[in-house]
């Protein structure tokens, strides 16, 4: 198969996270009423870096349950991410902006994706810069539900008018980008190791690779 389609997510496989997703959520939460000091923080953090990847909204109202306390966690998380990229604590992983700009010119489209918000993620694209350097840039919202429903990768596909799934290579750091790109269909599912997924999570998630980084992802679309 030739690949016409790399799905790409944002934080941890684009872009550098740092811990920012784990920040705004203690300020999240506490908006709903938990303090780092409630017995119900560890429980809760543990359970945002484990569907790390997933949409936020969807996270906050498996987490507390309540439609108006998961809306309001929701809301003043992308307040505290947004502000913290603002404050210039965002980077791009070394090398994704040359991957991304090498694929489109060798006739691969491109699609960034992530489970935030698109208000969050706008964010990020200014930050970086980054407002023309994807084909198509995709987040959760009406008529596209986040990860791991297949609608992130589908909806790109048809966007971008790719004739066949097969031809779509998906790239991401969590195991579940990887359940969304096999879902979706696509021949090239990858976990990449530089954020919160480790190499035996992304095997049992069933990825057909494990790249150490996205400088990676070209050589294996088009190998020597």
């Amino acid at each position: 198969m030739t690949i016409e389609l790399a799905v790409l997510d944002m934080a941890g496989t684009t872009v550098a996270d740092d811990g920012l997703v784990v920040r705004a959520f203690t300020a999240a939460i506490a908006a709903a009423g938990v303090s780092e000091e409630d017995s119900r923080y560890p429980e809760m953090l543990k359970y945002v870096i484990d569907t790390m990847g997933q949409s936020k909204i969807t996270v906050f109202r498996a987490m507390l349950g309540d439609e108006a306390k998961a809306v309001a966690a929701n809301e003043e998380f992308q307040r505290a991410y947004e502000k913290l990229v603002a404050g210039g604590e965002c980077a791009p992983i070394p090398g994704a902006e040359d991957v991304i700009r090498g694929l489109r010119e060798n006739g691969v489209k491109v699609a960034l994706t992530t489970g935030f918000a698109p208000a969050t993620q706008n964010a990020i694209l200014d930050a970086l810069g980054w407002h023309d350097v994807a084909d198509l840039v995709l987040a959760p919202g009406e008529g596209v539900r986040g990860r791991p429903y297949p609608d992130l990768v589908l909806t790109a596909a048809l966007r971008l008018e790719i004739g066949d799934v097969r031809n779509v290579a998906v790239a991401g750091d969590t195991p579940v980008d990887v359940q969304t790109g096999l879902r979706a269909g696509a021949s090239i599912v990858a976990g990449v190791l530089t954020g919160s997924g480790k190499r035996d999570e992304f095997v049992a998630a069933g990825a057909t690779h494990v790249l150490d980084s996205i400088r990676e992802l070209p050589e294996l679309l088009n190998p020597a």
